[in-house]
């Protein structure tokens, strides 16, 4: 249960901070990126979970690919599949089926730091996880083995 509750409050913030986030961009939002936000944040958090602790340079170009996999999927469901037209990117330079656009991406890439921060203190705070350390650029393979040696 307690799994279950830390899961929804993480989910809950992403979905809120991917709504206040697009408040500021666009002036509105639309349900869908609560969902859309909550998935995404749930994600990001998950990716330092692994055995390997990826730098955060990677978790950040990670997050951002998958945050805007996410985008084109809910783009496919919420504007072309529902009709529901919440946003049109076909404007913008390097865009795909007017969902995603490369400029975004880049930007969801730099979002994604302070989300892994975010999430990190959260689960801190909220659940008495330890604090993790990010390391900013990935290891070199040689090195770890001697450090770990040490």
């Amino acid at each position: 249960m307690a799994k279950l509750i830390k899961n929804f409050t993480l989910f809950c913030t992403g979905g809120l901070g991917y709504g206040l986030i697009e408040l500021m961009w666009r002036g509105g939002t639309h349900i869908s990126m609560f969902f859309a936000g909550g998935i995404c944040f749930f994600i990001i958090g998950s990716l330092d979970e692994f055995e390997y602790k990826p730098s955060l340079w990677t978790q950040a170009v990670l997050s951002g690919a998958l945050i805007t996999a996410v985008e084109f999927l809910s783009g496919l469901l919420v504007n072309l599949l529902l009709g529901l037209d919440v946003w049109d990117y076909s404007g913008l330079p390097m865009n795909v089926m007017g969902q995603i656009c490369l400029p975004f991406s880049a930007l969801w890439v730099l979002l994604s730091v302070p989300a892994i921060y975010l999430e990190d203190y959260l689960r801190h705070v909220l659940f008495l996880e330890p604090m993790k350390k990010q390391r900013l650029l990935p290891a070199i393979p040689g090195k770890i083995k001697s450090a770990q040696s040490r």
